[in-house]
């Protein structure tokens, strides 16, 4: 027996609400996004941004080069600017011998995205560190801004060097790099923030050396955040794109 077709379209047309209604988004709760991959915070929830790097050398002798560069955003901020402190300690003084070692390869690690830890190492009782720390925490106001060392300006290198080896800081189109070249062929190391992705790159061809490559992403959210505080961003962030982040 086929059913009418009148008798269809009355079927369908009582199914349907009397009146159109706008669709009303459903609100995710905190526990739900938990669970997902990749999170999100309203722009008014972020009062503070920062990155610290940190690229130490130390020889067999005890002497260590290296720099520390950190950038803090708030929304006081009119420019992001990297600030870069010297590592400079002295050792025993004794002499060492030339690194023999040698490695071979490697050029694919420049076109790596991401984050990239490399350590190769052809020397003895060398120790290389590589680390990425991203520490989020709440306060009711932005912590206090304390910018140390000297202010490392787009497109200049910051330079310096002692009996562990030389160090350079520079500022680029494509980002940040803190790279050291061991002396007397002991090796190097390379730390790159740039186009997205973070690079830790360590070779080692002597002996007795100890690397170590720290990259510290701090955000602090506000504790308490209210409805005019949401509709607020940090523009200061855009500046960041004329660096290559």
């Amino acid at each position: 027996m086929k059913t009418p077709m009148w008798l269809v379209v009355v079927c369908l047309a009582a199914s349907l609400p009397t009146q159109a209604q706008t669709f009303k988004p459903i609100e995710l709760k905190d526990q739900e996004l938990a669970t997902l991959r990749g999170r999100y915070v309203m722009p008014g929830r972020v009062i503070s941004f920062g990155i610290v790097m940190t690229s130490t050398w130390q020889n067999a002798n005890g002497e260590v080069i290296g720099a520390t560069s950190s950038m803090q955003i708030q929304q006081s901020t009119i420019k992001p600017q990297f600030y870069v402190s010297m590592i400079n300690e002295k050792g025993d003084g004794s002499a060492r011998s030339q690194g023999t070692g040698t490695v071979t390869g490697g050029s694919g690690l420049n076109s790596t995205e991401g984050v990239t830890q490399v350590v190769r190492a052809a020397g003895d009782h060398n120790t290389a560190y590589n680390n990425v720390e991203i520490n989020v925490t709440k306060a009711s106001q932005a912590p206090a801004t304390q910018q140390q060392g000297q202010a490392l300006a787009a497109g200049s290198t910051l330079v310096g060097a002692n009996g562990a080896g030389s160090l350079s800081v520079s500022s680029t189109g494509t980002g940040v790099q803190l790279n050291i070249v061991g002396n007397n062929n002991q090796g190097s190391t390379v730390q790159r923030l740039a186009q997205g992705g973070l690079m830790q790159n360590t070779t080692l061809l002597g002996g007795g050396n100890q690397v170590n490559n720290l990259t510290s992403f701090n955000v602090v959210l506000r504790d308490n955040a209210t409805t005019g505080s949401l509709s607020g961003n940090l523009d200061q962030l855009k500046g960041l794109r004329t660096q290559g982040f």
